[in-house]
């Protein structure tokens, strides 16, 4: 059933601080909208509930990228084209890089923004693995008791999921910031999405990593310049869409790896472990674009393939 756009109400406050007094005032009364890619269609499909819409697409507030020595701070308003045209994400965190060119279309990477594909809380969603094994934070923000007050409060981004389409964000917050620590130049980083297409398509299923790996001379009887060196998993960190009803941190895989052996007498046995582990994390759905089942054995292929990848 489509919706009447004559039923909905939208307006534009002039500052960030009128958006959020409107947010505490009628808490759970309006949806904030920037880029609407998603939104739109969720109208389209008569599928919103409340029909009082807020656009802060128009807040400079909302829409940055800073750069620390330690970090990359990236607005909620920031799109995915602000993503893939900036060099310094590109060096530092080529997985979002990468999660940004797969988001929809040019024309829709020119309006989505970072936080409404947070915010929205797919499952299925492009960049929430990449934000995952960054171990990215979120800061949320609203109105405070004193007038142009703006109270804030950070978290793990790995928190803010709550459930299926449910996040810790209150009626009364918007995302204001996501910060992304510079710390992984030295990491072996992988990203792979499963599609029904190569592009436009939403994930069947999507696993992003990072891993450092180890060398250290194995225990033979040869001498030291002669004695080959054994690979293993120093640590590594892994993260999965369309396997669970939020974007998920695989933890028990992880554990299951952290100082596995890549040596190529005890590889079957690592890759063993690490899909016992990944069986008891992955629990997808059958629904119109794949099935659970295909899921499950497809992501599995995925951590084979990186973990074979870092054996060179």
């Amino acid at each position: 059933m489509r919706s009447d756009p004559t039923q909905f109400a939208l307006t534009a406050p002039a500052s960030l601080q009128a958006v959020l007094a409107q947010l505490a005032q009628n808490p759970g009364t309006h949806i904030p909208i920037a880029g609407g890619t998603e939104l739109m269609v969720a109208l389209a499909a008569g599928r919103l509930p409340r029909h009082s819409f807020l656009s802060i697409s128009h807040l400079p507030e909302l829409r940055f990228i800073r750069i620390t020595p330690d970090a990359i701070h990236l607005g909620a308003n920031t799109t995915f084209t602000d993503i893939r045209r900036n060099p310094t994400i590109a060096a530092d965190l080529p997985l979002l890089t990468l999660a940004a060119s797969w988001t929809g279309s040019i024309a829709n990477q020119n309006r989505a923004t970072l936080g409404g594909n947070l915010c929205n809380a797919s499952p299925a969603a492009d960049t929430p693995p990449a934000l995952l094994v960054y171990d990215a934070t979120v800061t949320l923000i609203s109105s405070g008791a004193a007038p142009g007050e703006i109270v804030q409060r950070t978290l793990p981004y790995r928190d803010f999921y709550l459930a299926y389409k449910s996040t810790v964000l209150r009626p009364d917050e918007l995302l204001h910031t996501i910060t992304i620590p510079r710390a992984y130049s030295v990491h072996r980083h992988f990203l792979r999405k499963v599609g029904t297409r190569n592009a436009q398509a939403i994930s069947k299923t999507a696993l992003a990593a990072l891993a450092l790996v180890s060398e250290s001379p194995a225990t033979t009887s040869d001498s030291p310049s002669t004695t080959p060196c054994a690979r293993h998993i120093q640590t590594i960190r892994l993260a999965a869409a369309s396997l669970a009803d939020r974007p998920i941190r695989l933890y028990a895989t992880e554990a299951a790896l952290q100082n596995a052996s890549l040596a190529p007498a005890h590889l079957d046995a690592t890759l063993r472990r690490a899909r016992a582990a990944f069986a008891t994390e992955a629990h997808p759905i059958d629904d119109i674009r794949s099935t659970a089942r295909y899921r499950t054995a497809v992501a599995a292929n995925l951590l084979e393939d990186f973990l074979r990848s870092l054996t060179t």
